[in-house]
């Protein structure tokens, strides 16, 4: 009986099979078949990793960019449809409202219909949504067909986000922060460049002129149909071994609470952003009388550190842990709030490029989190996240003009200076990577 079996091998072999082998009888084949090592399955601790699709990764976050830069074309258009239609501010706002709306408070539940039954081919659809909404507002001539058409833009996006955050998720393999940071980086890459765009065509040549644009819809149509044969073919597979192969042991109260923990840091990153985003400007011309081209320049310095800050955020939390790049991305922006009231103009600007790079760096990594809490509702959990972050965004906004109207724009950074202290919370996140 050969050796190198080891002891494990006579564990193997039936009593029959032992018993012939005592008294040097030769076994029968099936004895033999019966006596041969048994593979044994791997569990899911030890079950091959799934590699990371890169080209997916790429289409997603290329389309995530052609579409970020077609939905900032709306609000460019503001001044051309308040002139054509006699509009008034509040008309204006109506529009924005129903923007906001279907594109924001719609995506958690397209994000929960999809985790029911998957629809590998939504994300064309979303994008067909899409152009026809931008061939509607090129050519609407009444008010009722701009809200139609704003809705029909905010519904693209509402299909849009949380099934293409599905997609990254599925084509991640070990690398999830790195893809939402990649998709999430080619988003911001479309709203800057749609600025330029708007001022370069919409500005010039008029409402007309968005039909242009549809073209890119057309081709980001193209992409994702190529992506949604991927999904049905393998997507699917990868999302089911995804889910059985990262578990934990929380309760759903200790779920919820994380969640809860979550939704709060979202909060306090994307109101303190949208106080820089929106007023930045205005607080550098007040402040330090600057002229409006210098402010400009001081803002996209604080732009570039957003989109550095989101790049970078996904990678690390896949190397150091999530709830580590959480608690030191909203946390670790402290100093730096508390500080920028009291500065220079040269300390100002550092110390809003370091508040965007730390601040920024989170969401990747809180999308993911929220993700692995809850593993069968992968859809859901993004239309959350990024509907949040569409909503808590404007309506930061919207209060802090309100509060610059009333006590200054100074005592507005003066009272965001104390929102990234929410990064507290951070501590009563559960570590996933020690449960899983």
């Amino acid at each position: 009986m050969p050796a190198s079996l080891g002891p494990s091998w006579y564990s193997k072999v039936p009593v029959v099979g032992l018993a012939k082998a005592a008294q040097n009888q030769p076994m029968s084949q099936s004895e033999v078949q019966d006596a041969a090592p048994q593979p044994v399955a791997p569990s899911p601790a030890t079950a091959v990793v799934q590699q990371t699709v890169y080209p997916i990764i790429f289409a997603i976050a290329f389309c995530h960019m052609l579409n970020d830069m077609m939905q900032s074309l709306l609000p460019a258009i503001y001044p051309n449809l308040k002139k054509a239609f006699d509009l008034d501010f509040a008309h204006i706002g109506l529009v924005t409202f129903t923007f906001q709306v279907t594109s924001s408070l719609l995506q958690p539940l397209v994000g929960l219909a999809t985790d029911r039954r998957a629809v590998p081919f939504a994300l064309p659809t979303a994008m067909v949504a899409t152009f026809l909404g931008l061939l509607l507002l090129a050519f609407a001539n009444s008010y009722a067909l701009l809200l139609v058409a704003a809705a029909t833009v905010g519904i693209g996006s509402s299909v849009f986000h949380p099934e293409s955050s599905r997609v990254a998720h599925m084509a991640a393999g070990p690398r999830r922060g790195f893809a939402q940071a990649m998709f999430q980086v080619g988003g911001n890459t479309g709203s800057a460049l749609g600025a330029l765009g708007a001022a370069s065509i919409v500005a010039l040549e008029g409402q007309r002129s968005i039909a242009w644009f549809c073209a890119m819809a057309a081709v980001a149509i193209v992409v994702l149909t190529f992506v949604g044969r991927w999904y049905k073919a393998h997507g699917l597979a990868r999302a089911k071994k995804a889910h059985a192969a990262h578990t934990h042991d929380l309760s759903p109260a200790a779920v919820k609470r994380s969640l809860a923990i979550l939704v709060a840091l979202v909060f306090s990153k994307f109101v303190y952003l949208a106080s820089l985003s929106s007023y930045f400007t205005f607080y550098l011309i007040e402040k330090f009388h600057l002229s409006v081209r210098d402010a400009q320049l001081h803002l996209l310095l604080f732009l570039v550190a957003v989109a550095v800050g989101t790049m970078s955020g996904g990678p690390l939390g896949d190397r150091f842990g999530r709830k580590r790049l959480i608690w030191f991305s909203i946390l670790g922006a402290l100093p730096f709030t508390l500080a920028l009231p009291y500065a220079n103009l040269f300390w100002t600007s550092v110390l809003s490029v370091f508040a965007g790079l730390t601040l920024a760096s989170a969401f990747p990594a809180i999308v993911v989190f929220g993700q692995e809490l809850v593993p069968s509702k992968v859809g859901a959990v993004s239309g959350l996240f990024f509907g949040l972050s569409f909503g808590m965004g404007g309506l930061g906004a919207a209060a802090l003009g309100w509060l610059a109207d009333l006590k200054g724009i100074e005592f507005v950074y003066m009272v965001c200076a104390f929102l990234p202290a929410i990064g507290l919370l951070a501590a009563f996140l559960p570590d996933l990577r020690k449960r899983a």
